[in-house]
């Protein structure tokens, strides 16, 4: 680990910074705030409202941290394919301003970051995050075997709602614990948010759709075919209709029911965006689904917090 560090502050030194924030998304923030919100919303549910400093912290932090070492393994995986699809070429593994071995390294970096984070919790979570980073390692190459490979990143990108359940237990919990301490209504929420991930990242597939067709690659926006704008509706209700469900259980008030409405009129836009499939409609509707999922942690948050 030490090696590793050392290693981190002789690249930052090299003046490279901007290469390695571009790798990782750092200015195109959607990315994370798309597995934040539904986090820090299972997050409220499984500590009954208000979680506390250090739960807050560590799931904020880890939530950027593993997606952005998802982001370093992703782009080596793909580094052959992105060549070929324009949005992507310019990418730093693919056009080779960043090596394999510096974006993994860099990759090892932020996982081991966020691991640390998971040790000042339980042992039932860093169990949980071993889970999570196996998903996350195999999730880029799903796209070459599996043909729903988003269904795969819905997976990667939910497993922070059983580490909020087993978190929100206490420093206590042992590993062997880690299936136990997650109730029905966190496997509820994880369902729903696996809709909603299928939706937005069907969206991002469809931009794409052409260029994954002349390389071999397999989505959704490809498997579901003409079918895929009803697909990514159906998702989205199945995201909307388990989160109220669990709201609804744990005593959620109106305000929430509201705050599912909008995000349901939200979904509504982005079929306006997505109905004609252009490229530019249904990249802005993927862009913009992070409101989406606000309004719902919002929701989650003023109910909690209303007397």
């Amino acid at each position: 680990m030490a090696a590793l560090f050392h290693w981190g502050v002789g690249l930052m030194a090299a003046g490279r910074l901007s290469l390695y924030l571009d790798l990782i998304r750092w200015n195109r923030p959607a990315g994370w705030l798309l597995l934040l919100w539904p986090t820090l919303g299972a997050l409220w549910f499984a500590s009954g409202g208000w979680p506390g400093w250090h739960l807050l912290a560590v799931f904020v932090l880890g939530t950027i941290l593993m997606r952005s070492a998802g982001c370093c393994v992703n782009d080596v995986a793909d580094r052959d394919f992105d060549r070929h699809v324009k949005r992507t070429a310019q990418r730093p593994v693919t056009s080779g301003a960043i090596s394999v071995k510096q974006a993994l390294g860099f990759g090892a970096l932020l996982a081991l970051a966020a691991f640390g984070l998971a040790l000042t919790t339980n042992a039932a979570v860093i169990a949980w995050a071993f889970v999570g980073l196996g998903v996350t390692l195999v999730y880029p190459f799903a796209k070459r075997y599996v043909s729903i490979p988003q269904a795969v990143l819905g997976i990667a990108f939910s497993i922070g709602i059983p580490m909020a359940f087993c978190a929100a237990g206490g420093a206590d919990v042992p590993a062997s614990a880690f299936l136990a301490r997650v109730p029905a209504a966190a496997w509820l929420l994880l369902l729903g948010n696996l809709g909603w991930v299928l939706a937005y990242d069907t969206e991002y597939a469809m931009v794409d759709r052409d260029d994954d067709l002349k390389i071999g690659m397999k989505t959704s926006a490809i498997t579901f075919g003409r079918f895929d704008v009803l697909a990514v509706m159906l998702c989205y209700a199945l995201f909307l209709l388990l989160w109220a469900v669990v709201g609804v259980r744990a005593g959620l008030g109106p305000v929430f029911l509201v705050t599912i409405a909008v995000a349901a009129v939200q979904a509504l836009w982005h079929w306006r965006l997505i109905r004609t499939r252009t490229r530019e409609g249904c990249f802005k509707a993927f862009r913009l689904n992070h409101w989406l999922g606000f309004t719902v942690f919002v929701g989650v948050v003023v109910a909690y917090a209303l007397p």
